[in-house]
């Protein structure tokens, strides 16, 4: 059989082709593996129990996975409570040369460009001897990765290789970013735990937290609000007729009719959400970054699903609750100047929000200022 040169030139066409396809397919499952290994960091990461099994988990053990030289962590702790959380959980911070504290988050911004994105690029000992202070003549390349919470700079996680090609200043950062996202976020939900731990916060009927977490939380919330100009609402919920179902059905049904209703509340708000038990069959709730508008939709989601939810008791029987949701969002004029007194007026309103919920009939939602029909 006698081969044209068209022929040929489509025999070597088949052959690029075929080297490209393999090419792509052994890309893609490099890029298979390589999300797998990523996964299975993330689940490690979250499954820390405590802050010093994070800081550990983070500096060594993703060191080794990732096959990195250095990692450093480097924290904002303008009121040293981090390293007392170490200190009284037994970590000796000597034991972490590579744990970095800044007391701003102006003294991070500075080192690390305010824009905040990630930095990939050649070591350079003027700019990166801060990050990785155990090895300041360190060659190579370096990933300097912003952790921020709620609009805030928490820290950074800082990767080091000896290798110029790791991180080029032109890599995409997709997968990096997404490191630095799940990396705040269990920095964040650690420390929170820490937090509850120590002081006593939870509600021990419902597992959510309790009023003083709430006031607490509700004058932090303030404050960055006012601070990034950012909408706040509040939602206090109550359960309607609560005293009827504890003296019909005893207070055990009543315990278990509150934390589900809790549980229930709780599925429906994002992580940065606040929940917690105000008192008795009351709730309070503060959505972040949320104005009236958008809490009004979350609170009739809250509403109809807690009246669609069955309530099992005594075997087979069922019981169906309602609750009444007041609402309020903080005014954009607030004065920084007295969160106190803006908490207080916040809740308020709310209350004022729920009592016109109660006195139209009850499961339903209201929000402060509201003209009813």
């Amino acid at each position: 059989m006698k081969y044209t040169d068209i022929d040929i030139v489509i025999d070597q066409e088949n052959r690029i082709l075929k080297r490209q396809h393999n090419n792509l397919v052994n890309q893609v499952r490099q890029n298979e593996q390589k999300l797998l290994r990523i996964q299975q960091q993330e689940i490690r990461f979250i499954r820390s129990n405590s802050l010093s099994d994070l800081i550990c988990e983070i500096l060594e053990n993703y060191r080794l996975e990732a096959g990195l030289d250095h990692v450093t962590l480097s924290l904002v702790d303008p009121e040293y409570e981090l390293q007392r959380i170490l200190q009284e959980t037994g970590a000796n911070l000597a034991d972490f040369p590579n744990l970095l504290f800044y007391q701003t988050e102006q003294q991070l911004k500075a080192l690390l460009g305010q824009s905040l994105a990630p930095g990939l690029g050649a070591y350079n000992v003027k700019t990166h001897q801060f990050f990785f202070p155990s090895n300041p003549e360190q060659k190579g390349s370096v990933a300097l990765l912003p952790l921020i919470r709620q609009d805030r700079l928490i820290g950074s996680l800082n990767l080091g290789s000896a290798s110029r090609e790791r991180f080029l200043s032109h890599t995409a950062t997709d997968f990096l970013q997404r490191l630095a996202a799940i990396v705040s976020i269990c920095l964040e939900n650690t420390v929170n735990h820490e937090r509850l731990k120590r002081v006593g916060l939870t509600d021990t009927l419902t597992g959510i937290s309790n009023r003083r977490f709430f006031d607490q939380r509700i004058e932090e919330e303030i404050a960055r609000s006012i601070r990034t100009s950012s909408p706040l609402s509040c939602l206090l919920l109550d359960i309607d007729f609560f005293k009827r179902i504890n003296d019909t059905y005893g207070h055990q049904t009543g315990d278990c009719v509150l934390t589900d209703v809790a549980n229930v509340i709780q599925s429906q708000l994002r992580g940065s959400d606040v929940l917690a038990r105000y008192g008795g069959e009351e709730f309070s709730a503060l959505l972040i970054n949320t104005d009236t508008k958008d809490a009004l939709e979350i609170a009739e989601r809250i509403r109809e699903c807690v009246a669609s939810y069955k309530h099992h008791f005594n075997d087979q029987k069922q019981l169906e609750v309602t609750i009444s949701i007041g609402i309020a969002t903080l005014d954009r004029g607030a004065n920084h100047d007295d969160i106190k007194a803006n908490s207080h007026l916040l809740v308020k309103n709310a209350d004022q929000a729920l009592y016109q919920a109660k006195e139209n009939g009850r499961n339903q939602t209201r929000y402060f200022a509201h003209i009813p029909e």
